[in-house]
Parts: C-alpha cells; sequence; structure tokens
C-alpha cells in the first residue's frame, strides 16, 4: 500500500489543533532551548573548534539534536516560520562543519578519543547517532526540497556503507535505528546499497556468539573510556577555576523493583536487552530494552514492505500478539521492569512499576503502522489509535514545555512533568511524531482508500484523484463525516476502520441510511484464546468495505457508539482482583487526586454503574470527564489519563477498587 506525505495533508482537529500549534509554536522552540542550555548543542560547536569548554552529556547527546532538527523539518512542512528555518539553517551549517570529510560525525570520539571509531557498537550508540542524522536530513529534504542536508545523509551513510557491508556479526548496532535511516534513506534515493546494508544488519542480530563475552568486554572498555573523560573533565574545571563545573538536567524519577538491576544484567548478558539472543525470524516473544524492540520490529516490517520478504512476516504476527496479550498496560504502555527500562515475564504488569516510556510507545505506533500497510488488518490500525491517545499522548504536557519520560498507571506522588531530563530522548521524539500525524491517517493503492485514523483533517490522494476532508469529534464524541470531493464519478473501495471499542456504529451515505453495525456473531471475534491481559482487544477492530461509483460531494457520515466501558484485567495479573479500568472511546481514564479531595483514590470502591461522562470547557482546557459515585455515595471524577500530572505533582490511580 501507498502511504502520503505530510505535505499532501492539512489537519484541522477540534482535539488536535491546539495540540500540534502547541508543538509547532511553543515546544519545538523550548526543546531547542533546552538543547542550547544543556550543551548539547555546543558539543557540536566545540568539535568545530569553534568554541572553548567541555563536552556535556551522555556519548549519544549528539541524537537529541538530530531528533529536534527532524522534529522542527516536519513543523515546518505546515508552519513556514521564518525562525524556525533559520535555526535548522544554522544547526545544519554547524553539523557540515563537523562532519569529517568521509561522512563521520560523533562528538563524543571526536572530541575525546580523536581517531578511534566503531568501537563499542553495543553500548556507545556510534550508529544510533548516526541513524538519527540521517532520518533528520531525509526529513528536511521531504520538508524543502532542499539537498544540503541530503548530502550529509548520503556521506555518512556512504562512509557506513564502505566499513559495513559485508562485515562481521558484531558489527551491528546495539540500540537499533540505523536501520530505519538506511530504509528511510533508500526510499528516497533508490540507492539499492543503503537497502542492502539495513537488511544486513537486520539479519546478523542474534548471530554473536558468545555474547557474553563481547559485552563484557565492551562494558570494560567503556568503563575505561568514561573514567579518562571523567578525568579530563576534572582537569579542565581546576585549570578554569573562573568558571564553574556544569550540572545536568536530573534523571527521571520512576520505582524500581527489588532485583531490577539483577534482571537487567541477566538480559544483557543473554543479548536480550539487546535484541541479540536470536535471529530475527526467531525472535517471536518481545524482550529487553522497549524501545530498541519497537524500533527493531518498526524496521523489520519496512524491509519486509521495501523487499516483499514474506519470511519475516510470521515473526513480526508473533511478537505482536505476544505483546499485547501477555506483555502490555491497558494504555497500550510497554516496559514493566525500569531497571532496564523493558519488558517483564507475560501478565508481569504492576501498575506502579509502569516504566512505559514516551519513547517505547511512540516506536510502537511505527511498528503498527508498518504492519497495518503490509497486511491491511485494522487490528494494527486499532492499537495505533489506542497508544496515539494514551501511552503516547501522556508524555507532552499541555504546556508544550513539560513532559513525562516514563508513565506509571498508579502514582503515589514524586513522579511530576519535568522541562528536560538528563537523557531527554522522549521530549523530541513526540515532537517529530506530532509533526507527522498526517502519514498515520490513510493509504490507498489501485481502486482502494483506507482510512486508519479519524482526524479531521483534508487531503489530496493519488495526486489530486482523491480529495478528502474528514471532520471528526474524536476522541470525546463518536461523530465522523467523509467528504469526497472528486473531478468525476469513480468506482473504489473506500475502507473505514471500525473501533474495536464501539459496540455499534451507523454509517449513513448522503445522509440516507447505510449500514448499522453492533456486536454480533457476524463481527470479528478476538484471535487471542483468552483476554488479553490489560483488558482491552484491538484484534476486535475491522475494516468495513464501502464499494459503490462515488459521485463528486459525497458524504459519509460515521456515528461510533462511546459508552463507558468497564475492563477487567487478565485473571493472571498479580493485584488485579476486583479492580477494573474505565475507557471510553479510545481513552483511558484515571482518579488523580486533585479532582477527589476528601477521598482516598488508592482505597476508594466505585460503583461502575454510576459513571456518566460530562464536558467541563474549564477542565484541562476543555475535557470530557468522567463521573460517579463511590459504594460510601462519594461524588468522583476521572480524567484522560494523558492529561494527568498536568496540574503540579499528584497522585493518580487507573485500576480502581470496585
Amino acid at each position: 500500500m501507498n502511504e502520503l506525505a505530510i505535505s499532501q495533508l492539512i489537519i484541522h482537529d477540534s482535539f488536535w489543533d491546539s495540540r500540534l500549534l502547541t508543538n509547532a509554536r511553543v515546544a519545538i522552540f523550548h526543546e531547542w532551548q533546552q538543547l542550547e542550555q544543556s550543551r548539547c548543542i555546543d558539543n557540536f560547536r566545540l568539535a568545530a573548534g569553534e568554541k572553548a569548554g567541555f563536552r556535556e552529556g551522555w556519548f549519544f547527546a549528539d541524537s537529541d539534536a538530530y531528533k529536534w532538527l527532524e522534529a522542527a523539518a516536519r513543523v515546518y512542512v505546515s508552519w513556514r516560520n521564518s525562525e524556525l528555518k533559520n535555526l535548522m539553517d544554522e544547526f545544519i551549517g554547524l553539523i557540515s562543519r563537523v562532519q569529517s570529510e568521509d561522512g563521520y560525525i560523533f562528538t563524543y570520539n571526536q572530541i575525546h578519543f580523536r581517531g578511534e571509531r566503531w568501537r563499542n557498537l553495543m553500548i556507545e550508540h556510534e550508529l544510533y547517532c548516526h541513524g538519527h542524522l540521517i532520518e533528520a536530513c531525509v526529513s528536511h529534504f521531504e520538508a524543502t526540497g532542499e539537498e544540503t542536508a541530503l548530502h550529509l545523509a548520503r556521506k555518512a551513510a556512504d562512509l557506513l556503507v564502505n566499513d559495513f557491508l559485508i562485515a562481521a556479526p558484531d558489527k551491528t548496532s546495539g540500540h537499533e535505528e540505523i536501520e530505519l535511516a538506511l530504509l528511510r534513506l533508500y526510499q528516497v534515493s533508490q540507492q539499492e546499497s543503503y537497502l542492502e546494508l539495513a537488511r544486513q544488519f537486520l539479519e546478523r542480530r542474534g548471530k554473536i556468539r558468545p555474547f557474553a563475552l563481547l559485552i563484557l568486554k565492551q562494558n570494560t572498555l567503556v568503563a575505561r573510556r568514561r573514567k579518562f573523560v571523567l578525568a579530563q573533565r576534572k582537569s579542565y574545571w581546576i585549570s578554569h577555576a573562573e568558571g564553574s563545573p556544569f550540572r545536568l538536567p536530573n534523571d527521571n524519577v520512576s520505582k524500581k523493583s527489588l532485583f531490577g538491576k539483577l534482571r537487567w544484567l541477566a538480559s544483557g548478558l543473554t543479548g536480550k536487552y539487546f535484541q541479540q539472543h536470536a535471529p530475527i525470524r526467531k525472535q517471536t516473544i518481545p524482550v529487553g530494552h522497549a524501545v530498541r524492540f519497537a524500533y527493531l520490529e518498526t524496521a523489520v516490517a519496512k524491509l519486509c514492505r521495501c523487499t516483499n520478504d514474506a519470511t519475516l512476516l510470521p515473526a513480526l504476527k508473533d511478537s505482536w500478539e505476544h505483546m499485547v496479550s501477555r506483555r502490555m498496560y491497558i494504555t497500550g504502555g510497554i516496559g514493566s521492569v525500569p531497571d532496564m527500562e523493558g519488558f517483564g515475564r507475560d501478565y508481569e504488569l504492576d501498575p506502579e512499576y509502569s516504566y512505559s516510556e514516551t519513547c517505547a510507545a511512540l516506536g510502537s505506533l511505527f511498528w503498527n503502522w508498518e504492519m497495518a500497510l503490509i497486511t491491511k488488518k485494522a487490528h494494527y490500525s486499532d492499537l495505533f489509535e489506542w497508544q496515539l491517545y494514551n501511552a503516547a499522548a501522556v508524555g507532552m504536557g499541555l504546556d508544550g514545555k513539560t513532559f513525562l519520560y516514563n508513565n506509571p498507571l498508579l502514582c503515589k506522588g514524586h513522579i511530576s512533568r519535568q522541562p528536560w531530563f538528563l537523557v531527554p530522548c522522549c521530549p523530541s521524539n513526540l515532537s517529530r511524531t506530532w509533526a507527522a500525524l498526517g502519514k498515520y491517517i490513510y493509504s490507498y493503492e489501485a481502486d482502494n482508500l483506507w482510512i486508519h485514523q479519524y482526524i479531521g483533517n483534508r487531503s489530496t490522494i493519488d495526486n489530486g484523484r482523491w480529495k478528502v476532508e474528514v471532520n471528526s469529534q474524536l476522541p470525546w464524541q463518536g461523530k465522523v463525516t467523509i467528504s469526497l470531493d472528486l473531478v468525476s464519478s469513480s468506482s473504489f473501495t473506500l475502507y473505514s476502520r471500525i473501533p474495536s471499542w464501539a459496540p455499534s456504529t451507523s454509517i449513513r451515505i448522503n445522509h440516507l441510511p447505510f449500514a448499522t453495525l453492533t456486536s454480533t456473531p457476524d463481527m470479528p471475534q478476538s484471535t487471542f484464546p483468552s483476554i488479553p491481559a490489560s483488558g482491552y482487544d484491538p484484534s476486535l477492530a475491522r475494516f468495513f468495505p464501502i464499494k459503490r461509483i462515488w459521485s463528486p460531494g459525497d458524504l459519509v457520515e460515521m456515528d461510533f457508539d462511546m459508552p463507558v466501558v468497564v475492563r477487567h484485567a487478565s485473571s493472571r495479573l498479580h493485584g488485579h482482583r476486583g479492580k477494573v479500568a474505565i475507557t471510553r472511546g479510545p481513552l483511558v481514564y484515571c482518579l488523580e487526586n486533585i479532582d477527589n479531595p476528601g477521598i482516598d483514590i488508592f482505597k476508594a470502591r466505585i460503583d461502575p454503574a454510576s459513571i456518566w461522562a460530562e464536558f467541563s470547557p474549564a477542565l484541562l482546557g476543555g475535557t470530557w470527564f468522567l463521573r460517579g459515585i463511590t459504594k460510601k455515595g462519594e461524588d468522583f471524577a476521572m480524567i484522560p489519563y494523558h492529561l494527568w500530572a498536568n496540574r503540579g505533582e499528584s497522585q493518580m490511580a487507573v485500576w480502581i477498587n470496585t
């Protein structure tokens, strides 16, 4: 199937308009300011010899600046702001002055270890950083048509082809990303060597023997190099007594489990943490670092789509089904072991320990999109929507200046939104995803048009063959209209997604009843043998085909029923007996103590039958929230999960006692 470029579509949506505007006018400039304040951009100036000082941040800090550049380029597609363009141009110029003649750029080595390259690929993220540079440059080219940045990407990719094509299994990245970048560059350039290197990087995984020896050796070298850098830093500040040592922002806060670090060690030594424990066609269970896993699956799916290699698909499907049925939270969040930011055992989904990193949710969005394009199955688009409005949307505050890194489902305090983090990977990742949201709405081929997401927009599809306007009241209300502006009457099939969360859907065409779809035996049945761990089952979604001769001005009206739904977790989940999660439409709701003074949200027992939906224009920017009564007769209120922590530090719970 074909996908749209974000330039082919303009979003106008009652829910998303304000968020995308905040992203474009506030978040993108706030992120640049934080990159400057945390000295990330200065690292490039140091490497270019244009400024004196000491390099700050992790060895992979370059990637945060590249993700900002990609976000800025995508924002620029729909918001042609001169200040933003100048920042991009200045940064691209700086990158070009740092990049070596042969294409290498990694400020950690260029400043501290000149002449050293590719020493610790599992840990120090050189390939990961090069990947984000390439993706940023591709997005800049797509946004502006200018080839200045694309030239930098091709230089870097050509170096990688020269150094890594036909190499040993250990010549792979410890954090997947370069594979995605090479595939995107291939799609733009049609350079076969980029496709082949991406394929080889993926095919090498799981073939390092013994992996434990390699990772121990690399950790030893990383520690030695870090000790050297710290000594350099100490010496620098002794000789520059007129200044004061720079302090990076604090790390994100999460509740740690008793044996978390030991589990992290075991996962690392076996290769599972890096998805290096088995070849990609045998990786059928989600393991290790959740972001790495999601990026790997996205790259494998993208490779499958680029090469039509059907042998890659079974493992992708098995991994997805295992994740959804046993290792995913009700919000769509993934990663239940905070110490390793990754997956735990089957049904290990403690709400308070939920790490559910924002970047992991975004990675899962990317994966679901690729799977939807390959299979044309609605359950991937359904999970995309669920994760979009819950596990991903929670990451950015309404002000565009505060963020959540990890996302628990139960918080007794001490976790709050922050302007920046020690590892600031999530803010710019959110911004680049929000700015490209339009590409995930449609796909098409021949005489078929699919609508995956009901986000209000105006679009031009297939060189003007279809002009479509969608007006949507989601996620608050279930009314959607689809207007077709055609040059002339034509026959094609419109595939509209019927969400898993809608027990009934009515469809009208040109104001006349067309179909009423209800939860009956002819509707899709769950593909899972038992209730998914979280109680949310995306396999109940489907695409409803409408094949007819469409005429200019035709109108499709869809009305999705949006009742309050009481969801029960699998009986295999420890600690969930007698608890429920409340959802409405694609939104998960939670209790926040700010809205419930005098109620112990962790002990209160609610009456699910008493809950109703209500709109408040004053609450959190205008929100549909839920009201109900506890067993003691107390009034309580629930807000959408993605909006919690927007009013300072608070307490919160998703799973509620009944």
